[in-house]
C-alpha cells in the first residue's frame, strides 16, 4: 500500500477548505442585512431617535422612553394617537467595491408594515401597501460604492384606511375591528388594508395598529445567475420507494451552458446539463429514495428531515447553491362520502394513515411581532409536543408566521393547518386589492411550501358561515341580511373571487401536493354551505356564546372540530404584572381593559355558579376560573376522541396569548401553563381511558392513536374521600389501533354500593405490561357539591438522577385541584392542577434546577371557599 505523506494530507486539507470557503463566499458574502444604525421620528417633526430593525414604531417609542409599557394597566387608550400620524426611518450603510461590482443587486424587504415609500439615495424605489408581501427591488442603478442612505416613510394605516373606506363607500362587516377604541366611531377600516387583523383589536387582544420594518431588509448581489428558489416535493411513495421532484427556479443575466447538480444529504442524486437563456428559468430534477425515512406526525414515528442541496454551475464553475430541508411524506385531506350519503368524512391522511388531529389554534405571540424570539417559538411548539398534540392551526387573523415557527413544527412532527390571513370580515372588490392578495398568496405559499408540517391551506376564518343565515347554535351570523340584494351580490362576488378563485388557483399553481379548504368552518365544496356536523369542519360556540352546558359537548359531535373553547383568567402572578392592588377586582377599569370579550366576565361567573362555590377572594377567583376552563375543555376533547373515527379532529381555541389578558388560551402571555394545558396533556395522551357518565351508568372507552393492537388491563376503582375502597374490577382488553372502543359498562349503583355520590371518586386506570399508561378521575357530582375536607398534605423533597428537584405529596383525604407555585408564581412541572387521591403518593418533577423548597406553596380547591 502506498504511504500517504504529510504533504499530501496538507494539500487535501487545503483543497477541502477552498471548497468550503467557496460555498461560504457564494451563500453568505453575497447577502448583507441592513439592520444597524437605524433612526426614526414622527415625519418631519422633532429629532431623530435610535431605532431597532426589525421593530415597530411602538417598541421604538418605548425603548426611547417616549411612551410607557403599552400592556400596563390602561395605557392602551393613551397610545391610540400613534397609528394616526406618519413615521419615517433612515439609516446609512456601506457597500464595498466587490459587492457593488456584481452585475445584479437587489434589496429585499421581507416585511414592511404597511404603507411605505422607500427612498434609496433620494430616489424613490418602492411604494409598499401589504404587510404580508416580500418586496424585491432591482437597486443596482440607485446604489453607490461606499456610503448609501435608505429612507422609509410609513404612512398612517388609519389615514390610508379612511381614504380607502370613504372611496369604497360601502361599510363592510369587520366584527373584530375595535374602531371605537381607536377613536374612529363605526368606521371599521381594517378590511381595506392588507395587515394583521388582530392589530385592530379582537375579543382577546388590544388595539395597536402598528407601523415599521417588521422583518429584515437585506441586499442580495449576484453575477451571471442565482438559484431563486428550490421546491422539493414527494410525488409518490410506493414499493418502498419515494419519487421526489426538486425544481430549481433560476434567475439569469447571462446565457450559457449551465449544470444543476442535486444532492440528497450530500450525495449526488441528479444532474441536469442545459443551455439557459436570460430571464427566469426552471430546471426540474427527478430522483428516487429507496427505503425512505418518512416524515411522521409526532406520536406515529420520527419526523425525519432530509437536506436537498442544489448546486448551479456555469462552464463547470460553481456559482450558487440552495439548501432545503424537507420531509418525505404524503398528506391528504380525505372527504369520502358516507355509506348513507348523508355526510362526508373530514380527516388528514399522512403516508396513507388516518390521523386524528389533536391540538389547538395558534395566534401571534405578541402584538409587536419583532419581539417574538426563537425561544418563544420553541416554548409554544415544545409545549404542544409535551401536551401530546400533533396539530396547530395558524389562525387567519394574525400573520403567516416566520420560518422558524414552521422549521420547529417540521422538526417536532407538528402538523400545521395554515389559514390565509382573512378572518371575520368581508373584503372590497377593488382590482388593486385583489391583485395585492394574489401576490401576497404567491409570496407566502412559495416561501412555505417546502415544509412537510403544512398539511392544509385554508382560505379564511369564519367568513362563509358569518355571511350565511343566523346560526342559533353559535348565536351569530347572518351578515348578508344587513344589505339589500344588489349590495349582497357585490359583496359576495368579491368573496368568491378571493376564496373560490384567486387563493385556490395560487395553491394549485405553486404546490403539487397541498389541499385547499375554502373557509373554516365549512360543510364542504358547495358554494354556500352552512356549518353542520355531518361534513366538513366545525366551530362550536354553543358552550360560551349561547351558554349551553358543558354536557352539550357530548351531543354536538362534528367530523372535525376546528374551534371551541372557554375563557379563564391568567394566574395571579401574571395579573400582578399589569395591575396595582387597587385594580384587583375583575370588574375594575384595568381588569376590564384586559378582558376584551363583552360577555367574558358574565359568562365565567354564570358557568362558575353551576360548577363551583363562590371563591372567597380575587386570587381564588382567578384560580377557579382556570379549573372551570379545564373542566369544560376536558369534556369536549374526550367527547371528540370517544367518537373517533366519525370525529377526526379536536383543535381548541386557543393555545397562546399575544398580551396579558383574560382569554381562551391554555398558556398565558408569559408562557405559564394554565390548568387547561396540563389537562390537555392528559386528555390528548396517545392511549387514553375515557369514562362517560350517564344518568345511571358509566361507559368506559379506550382511545388509541397507536397503529397496533395492544393487550391491556382496564382497572376501575371506586373509593370514598378517605381512600376506602368501595369497589374494584379488572378487565383484560385488546386496545384496537387508531380508533375508539367502548370496552366496559357499569351501573353506578353497583360501583358505589350505596355510598353518597358526593363522597365518591372513581379512578380508571389503563395498565400495559404492569405500567399505568393512562388514568382518569371521575366524580358523580359537580365540584361545588363534593364534601371536601381541609387537607393535610405531607411534602417530601428529593433529587432525581439528573439533578432535578422532585416533590412527593401524600394526604389521608382527597385533595382536589392541587396547584403548586414557587414564591407565588407557577413554574414548569411534570403535572399541576391535579387531584391528589387519598393515601396515594404523587411525585412531581420540577423542570428547573435549584429550587428553594421553603418557597414552594400548595393551593387546593378547598382553600378557595
Amino acid at each position: 500500500m502506498k504511504r500517504i505523506t504529510k504533504k499530501t494530507i496538507n494539500i487535501l486539507i487545503t483543497f477541502f477548505i477552498s471548497i468550503v470557503m467557496t460555498n461560504i463566499n457564494i451563500n453568505a458574502l453575497n447577502k448583507v442585512e441592513i439592520n444597524s444604525d437605524w433612526q426614526f421620528r414622527q415625519s418631519n417633526i422633532g429629532e431623530w431617535l435610535s431605532a431597532t430593525v426589525p421593530g415597530t414604531v411602538h417598541t421604538d417609542l418605548l425603548h426611547n422612553q417616549i411612551i410607557e409599557d403599552p400592556y400596563y394597566r390602561t395605557n392602551e387608550k393613551d397610545l391610540q394617537w400613534i397609528d394616526k400620524v406618519d413615521w419615517e426611518y433612515k439609516t446609512t450603510f456601506n457597500l464595498d467595491e466587490a459587492l457593488f461590482n456584481k452585475q445584479n443587486i437587489e434589496i429585499i424587504f421581507n416585511g414592511l408594515d404597511t404603507y411605505a415609500d422607500v427612498y434609496l439615495n433620494n430616489s424613490k424605489i418602492l411604494s409598499a401597501d401589504n404587510m404580508f408581501r416580500t418586496w424585491k427591488v432591482d437597486a443596482k442603478q440607485f446604489l453607490k460604492s461606499g456610503k448609501n442612505e435608505l429612507h422609509i416613510v410609513f404612512h398612517s394605516p388609519i389615514t390610508k384606511g379612511l381614504e380607502l373606506y370613504e372611496k369604497f363607500g360601502l361599510p363592510l362587516p369587520a366584527n373584530n375591528d375595535q374602531s371605537e377604541n381607536g377613536g374612529l366611531g363605526k368606521n371599521r377600516v381594517s378590511v381595506h388594508t392588507r395587515k394583521a387583523g388582530y392589530h385592530y383589536g379582537w375579543d382577546w387582544g388590544p388595539r395597536f395598529v402598528t407601523s415599521g420594518i417588521w422583518r429584515p431588509i437585506e441586499i442580495n448581489a449576484w453575477d451571471t445567475a442565482q438559484i431563486e428558489d428550490s421546491y422539493v416535493v414527494t410525488q409518490s411513495i410506493k414499493d418502498n420507494t419515494a419519487q421526489i421532484a426538486a425544481t430549481a427556479t433560476i434567475n439569469l443575466s447571462t446565457e450559457g451552458n449551465y449544470k444543476l447538480i442535486t444532492k440528497l444529504n450530500g450525495k449526488k442524486v441528479a444532474e441536469n446539463d442545459t443551455v439557459l437563456q436570460e430571464g427566469e428559468q426552471e430546471i426540474k430534477s427527478n430522483f428516487n429514495i429507496k427505503n425512505p425515512k418518512l416524515w411522521w406526525p409526532v406520536g406515529l414515528g420520527e419526523a425525519h428531515l432530509y437536506t436537498v442541496t442544489q448546486e448551479l454551475y456555469l462552464n463547470n464553475t460553481l456559482i450558487d447553491t440552495k439548501e432545503t430541508k424537507t420531509g418525505v411524506r404524503t398528506a391528504k385531506l380525505i372527504q369520502k362520502e358516507d355509506a348513507d350519503k348523508n355526510g362526508r368524512s373530514f380527516y388528514f391522511e399522512v403516508n396513507g394513515i388516518p390521523v386524528f388531529g389533536k391540538g389547538a389554534n395558534y395566534i401571534p405571540n405578541d402584538l409587536f411581532l419583532p419581539r417574538v424570539t426563537l425561544e418563544d417559538y420553541k416554548t409554544v411548539i415544545n409545549s404542544a409536543v409535551e401536551s401530546n398534540m400533533n396539530m396547530l392551526r395558524v389562525w387567519g387573523g394574525g400573520i403567516y408566521e416566520n420560518d422558524e415557527f414552521y422549521e420547529l413544527c417540521d422538526e417536532k412532527g407538528i402538523m400545521v393547518w395554515q389559514d390565509f390571513m382573512f378572518a371575520c370580515s368581508m373584503y372590497p372588490d377593488t382590482p388593486e386589492l385583489q391583485e395585492s392578495i394574489k401576490q401576497e398568496a404567491i409570496d407566502n405559499v412559495q416561501r412555505l411550501r417546502n415544509h412537510p408540517s403544512i398539511v392544509l391551506w385554508c382560505g379564511n376564518n369564519e367568513i362563509e358561515v358569518a355571511w350565511s343565515e343566523y346560526d342559533h347554535t353559535r348565536g351569530w351570523g347572518g351578515w348578508r341580511k344587513s344589505y339589500p340584494r344588489a349590495q349582497q351580490n357585490k359583496i359576495w362576488a368579491a368573496y368568491e373571487t378571493i376564496f373560490h378563485d384567486i387563493l385556490p388557483k395560487v395553491v394549485s399553481a405553486e404546490t403539487d401536493a397541498i389541499d385547499y379548504w375554502k373557509s373554516s368552518p365549512s360543510a364542504g365544496p358547495e358554494q354556500v354551505a352552512t356549518d353542520e356536523t355531518r361534513s366538513g369542519d366545525n366551530h362550536y360556540w354553543g358552550v360560551w356564546h349561547k351558554q349551553h352546558p358543558f354536557s352539550e359537548f357530548n351531543k354536538y359531535i362534528p367530523r372535525f372540530m376546528s374551534e371551541y373553547g372557554f375563557q379563564s383568567f391568567p394566574e395571579f402572578s401574571t395579573v400582578k404584572k399589569y395591575t396595582v392592588p387597587s385594580d384587583w377586582d375583575i370588574e375594575s377599569e384595568v381588569m376590564a381593559a384586559h378582558q376584551r370579550s363583552g360577555i367574558g366576565n358574565l359568562r365565567i361567573k354564570q358557568y362558575m355558579e353551576s360548577h363551583y362555590k363562590d371563591p372567597k377572594d380575587f386570587e381564588s377567583f382567578l384560580y377557579v376560573s382556570q379549573l372551570l376552563q379545564a373542566k369544560g375543555i376536558k369534556e369536549a376533547i374526550e367527547a371528540h376522541r370517544r367518537n373517533m373515527p366519525f370525529c377526526m379532529g379536536s383543535l381548541y381555541w386557543q393555545m397562546n396569548d399575544c398580551w396579558p389578558v383574560a382569554s381562551w388560551s391554555s398558556m398565558d402571555y408569559y408562557n405559564n401553563w394554565k390548568a387547561q394545558q396540563y389537562m390537555a396533556k392528559k386528555a390528548f395522551e396517545p392511549i387514553h381511558v375515557s369514562p362517560k357518565v350517564t344518568d345511571t351508568k358509566v361507559e368506559f372507552y379506550v382511545v388509541s392513536d397507536k397503529l397496533k393492537t395492544q393487550k391491556a388491563v382496564l382497572k376501575i376503582t371506586a373509593m370514598d374521600f378517605n381512600g376506602k375502597i368501595i369497589s374494584s374490577t379488572k378487565n383484560n382488553i385488546n386496545i384496537q389501533p387508531n380508533t375508539s372502543t367502548l370496552h366496559h359498562t357499569a351501573e353506578i349503583a353497583i360501583l358505589i354500593k350505596g355510598h353518597q355520590k358526593e363522597e365518591v371518586v372513581l379512578l380508571s386506570e389503563l395498565i400495559i405490561k404492569n405500567k399505568i399508561v393512562s388514568e382518569n378521575i371521575t366524580y358523580f357530582f359537580e365540584p361545588k357539591d363534593l364534601k371536601l375536607v381541609k387537607p393535610e398534605i405531607i411534602k417530601t423533597f428529593s433529587i432525581s438522577k439528573d439533578g432535578k428537584t422532585q416533590l412527593t405529596l401524600r394526604s389521608k383525604t382527597l385533595v382536589k385541584d392541587v396547584f403548586i407555585t414557587l414564591n407565588g408564581t407557577s413554574l414548569k412541572l411534570s403535572d399541576n392542577y391535579f387531584d391528589l387521591l387519598p393515601n396515594m403518593d404523587k411525585t412531581i418533577s420540577f423542570e428547573t434546577l435549584g429550587i428553594d423548597k421553603s418557597k414552594v406553596e400548595i393551593t387546593s380547591l378547598f382553600d378557595t371557599y
